[in-house]
């Protein structure tokens, strides 16, 4: 069966949970568990900072660093064209301010060592690229108050009125000193389910559907600039399509300045990133083009099954990059001939 993009009906329900905890005590704190959440705009989550609604709010321009705090990444319109900017919604601490959307270039998020994590020695994590002991950054799923609390929506009034059912996010390219992944877990026990892999060559798209607000796990090995180039990109109710990409700044550590961020460039192909392409390509890049930051585990068994998790993830994010983008490009068709057989997913193909 053709897999659908899932009905707009169906809403946005998605999972929320950080890494698992280790059980020996640690000078740094362990990846910790968190309960499972329902988001969106109007259904109630076990976590009420996730129950928001998103009014007209203004596009605002000016250099800002975001180290801590509620933001989104999402669409909105700016002047009429569709545009992938970001929700800073930490300015609404403040009781005099409310929250605004920012232009990427002009935004920069600082993943301080409030953040540093400790990686679990369970073969599930072997996708973060960082052997089991070692420290990584993480901006979490759940919300820490000391560490910036990064997420996503498809909330935006106008962007709810035009779209037709919902937006794929894809990530396309990232620069920076050390791997970056981005990952849902539900509840203490249930498999990481990675989204984006910095060592994935090919586009990696995922579907979120109208009126969703997310948070995910976001982790990096190594201190430094990253540079992250994402692209929002819908169909509409009147038949066109719109597309934005955007690079998000991230300053990893509390050593980096956000100042070097400002000013790094991006040194990549400025072109368009190849689409999603077989379910078996994606493995394939990631063994022509190995992690930026070696694994270092201790014994030569532990090499293997790092290496093996890593090709797991690889595949899995390639089959649902394939199947999002099948979702995309045949959803009238299908939608006509199996009304039925719509996927209730959330945020995923």
């Amino acid at each position: 069966m053709t897999p659908t993009r899932p009905s707009r009906a169906a809403g946005a329900v998605v999972v929320a949970a950080a890494l698992l905890a280790l059980a020996p005590a640690a000078a740094a704190s362990a990846l910790p568990v968190a309960p499972v959440a329902s988001v969106g705009a109007t259904a109630g989550g076990e976590d009420p900072n996730l129950d928001q609604t998103i009014g007209e709010l203004a596009i605002v321009h000016g250099e800002r660093v975001l180290e801590s705090g509620h933001l989104d990444m999402g669409p909105k319109y700016d002047d009429g064209q569709w545009r992938f900017l970001i929700h800073d919604d930490v300015a609404k601490a403040d009781a005099n301010a409310e929250s605004v959307w920012r232009y990427p270039d002009e935004t920069v998020l600082h993943v301080r060592d409030e953040g540093k994590l400790v990686v679990p020695d369970d073969p599930a994590y072997a996708f973060v690229g960082a052997a089991a002991g070692s420290e990584v950054w993480v901006a979490p799923q759940t919300q820490d108050p000391d560490v910036v609390w990064i997420g996503w929506n498809t909330q935006d009034p106008t962007v709810m009125q035009t779209v037709d059912r919902g937006v794929t996010l894809s990530l396309r390219s990232v620069e920076g000193p050390g791997i970056m992944t981005t990952y849902l877990q539900s509840g203490s026990f249930g498999a990481p389910q990675v989204l984006w892999d910095s060592r994935i060559t090919e586009a990696q798209p995922v579907w979120v559907d109208v009126n969703t607000h997310t948070h995910a796990n976001w982790v990096f090995t190594a201190p430094g600039v990253y540079l992250v180039e994402l692209t929002a990109e819908a169909d509409l109710i009147d038949g066109s399509h719109v597309s934005d990409t955007q690079r998000l700044r991230f300053a990893v550590g509390t050593d980096t300045a956000p100042a070097a961020a400002f000013a790094a460039a991006w040194t990549g192909d400025d072109g368009e990133a190849a689409p999603a392409g077989d379910e078996g390509s994606a493995a394939a890049a990631l063994a022509e083009s190995p992690p930026t930051s070696p694994l270092v585990p201790v014994l030569v068994a532990a090499i293997a099954l790092v290496a093996a998790g890593i090709v797991a993830a690889a595949i899995v994010i390639a089959v649902r990059g394939a199947r999002a983008k099948r979702a995309v490009l045949t959803r009238r068709g299908a939608d006509a001939e199996n009304p039925a057989d719509a996927v209730d997913e959330g945020v995923r193909a």
